[in-house]
C-alpha cells in the first residue's frame, strides 16, 4: 500500500513518534509534508513522551493522535496507556502505528525475537484492539478497520495498526545529512586505539556493528566490548553499573545522540553516582540514523552544559580528530567522571555487517573477560 493512501485512510492531521526502519516510508512521507512541524508532527524523546504529547493534543483539540513506533517501544508506552489513556482513567483516544520487529517465521535480529513473540499480546493485554496490515491491505480496508473503531475512539480507547515488514511503499527518496565532517566508524577507531584493553559499553544500533568490525579487522576478538543490541537509550546506565563495581578500571560507554534522549535522565544519576573511571562519549549526529535518519534534537541542545548541570567533572564537544584524539588521551589518562560529544557526519558503510557472534556468547566472553579485571 502506498503510504499517501495509508494516512489518507487515517484521516488525522497529528503524528507524533519515534522513527522505526520497518516504518520508514511513513517516516519520509512525514518528513517530505510537514517537516518537523509543532502542529503536524513531532518526533518525540521516546515512545512515553510520545503518549503524553498525544494527551495533550487530544485535550486541546478533542482530535484523534496518531503515535508511531517500533514494537521494542512498547515497554516505553504501557505506563501512560495504562494510567493516563486508559478509560478508566481519562479515556483519551489515540491510534497507534508499530512496526512490527521480529514478527513470527520472519528473520530478525535476536534483541527482536521475543519483542515480536509478544507484540500483539502486550497490545491486548493493554486493551488496544489491534489491526496486522501486510502486503495485501488496501486501502479501502484501513478506512473500514477506521470506521469501525471510530465507537472505540468516542469512549476513550486506544487502537493499533501492527505494520509487518514490507507493507507500505514510498517512492520519493528523502536524504538526511549535516554539516559534520567527522565518521563516526573512524571515530570509533580512534576510541579503540586510546581506550587499549579498557572495556567498552557500545550503544543500539550501527555503533556496535562498527565496533564488531573493527575488532574483527584488528583482530582482537570481542571480550572488552558489551554491546547493547537492543534496550536503546541504557547503554550508559549499564556501564554506570559496570564503573561502579570496577572501580580502578576504566570504563567506556559509546553511546548516541538519540538513544541518550531516549533516557536523559541517566544522566543525572551517573553524576550523581560520579563514577571516576566513566568516560561517556556521545557520538552526535542529531540522526535517528540506524533506522532511517530522520532528525532528533540533539543537534540544537547544549548536551556538554546539561552534563556539568547532572556533576560530569570533565565535559567537552569536540569536531576534529585532532580534538579528539586531544580529549580520549586526557580522559584515558586522568580521573573524573567525563563526557566527550563528538559531532559527527550521517554516514555508514553500505557493506556494514552485524555482529556474528550471538548476544549470550557476546555477555559470556565479556563477563569472563571482566570479572579478572581491578
Amino acid at each position: 500500500m502506498n503510504v499517501k493512501e495509508f494516512v489518507n485512510a487515517i484521516n488525522a492531521d497529528f503524528f507524533c513518534g519515534v522513527p522505526d526502519s520497518q516504518l520508514k516510508p511513513l517516516c519520509d512521507y512525514l518528513m517530505n509534508t510537514y517537516g518537523i512541524d509543532k502542529k503536524h508532527h513531532i518526533i518525540a524523546a521516546n515512545e512515553g513522551n510520545c503518549v503524553g504529547i498525544a494527551a495533550g493534543y487530544h485535550l486541546a483539540t478533542g482530535k484523534l493522535p496518531v503515535v508511531y513506533l517500533q514494537n521494542s517501544g512498547e515497554g516505553n508506552v504501557i505506563n501512560p496507556v495504562a494510567s493516563l489513556l486508559n478509560d478508566k482513567v481519562y479515556a483519551i483516544p489515540c491510534l497507534f502505528v508499530i512496526g512490527w520487529r521480529g514478527e513470527p517465521g520472519v528473520h530478525d535480529e535476536p534483541q527482536h525475537i521475543f519483542q515480536g513473540e509478544v507484540t500483539l499480546k502486550l497490545l491486548k493485554d493493554m486493551d488496544i484492539e489491534a489491526f496486522v496490515i501486510d502486503s495485501s491491505t488496501t486501502a479501502t480496508d484501513v478506512e473500514e478497520i477506521m470506521k469501525k473503531w471510530q465507537l472505540l475512539f468516542s469512549k476513550g480507547k486506544q487502537a493499533a495498526f501492527v505494520i509487518k515488514k514490507g507493507s507500505l511503499e514510498y517512492a520519493e527518496k528523502v536524504k538526511y545529512e549535516n554539516g559534520n565532517s567527522l565518521v563516526r566508524e573512524e571515530i570509533i577507531r580512534h576510541i579503540v586505539s586510546v581506550s587499549g584493553s579498557d572495556p567498552i559499553v557500545s550503544t543500539t544500533g550501527k555503533a556496535s556493528r562498527e565496533l564488531f568490525e573493527i575488532r574483527e579487522a584488528n583482530g582482537q576478538g570481542h571480550k572488552y566490548d558489551f554491546l547493547t543490541v537492543g534496550s536503546m537509550g541504557h547503554s550508559s546506565s549499564i556501564a554506570l553499573g559496570l564503573a561502579l563495581n570496577k572501580p580502578h578500571q576504566k570504563v567506556w560507554c559509546v553511546d548516541g545522540d538519540g538513544a541518550v534522549l531516549m533516557h536523559m535522565g541517566s544522566m543525572a544519576v551517573i553524576g550523581a553516582s560520579n563514577p571516576e573511571n566513566l568516560v561517556h562519549i556521545v557520538l552526535n549526529n542529531g540522526a535517528h540514523e540506524t533506522v532511517g535518519g530522520m532528525p532528533t534534537v540533539a543537534s540544537g541542545i547544549d548536551l556538554v552544559a546539561i552534563a556539568k548541570a547532572c556533576g560530569y567533572r570533565n565535559a567537552i564537544k569536540v569536531s576534529t580528530y585532532s580534538a579528539l584524539d586531544e580529549a580520549l588521551k586526557n580522559a584515558k589518562y586522568s580521573s573524573g567522571l567525563t563526557l566527550i560529544e563528538v559531532e559527527c557526519s550521517i554516514s555508514s558503510r553500505k557493506d556494514l555487517g552485524r555482529p556474528t557472534t550471538t548476544a549470550l556468547d557476546n555477555k559470556n566472553n565479556f563477563m569472563d573477560y571482566i570479572k579478572n579485571l581491578d
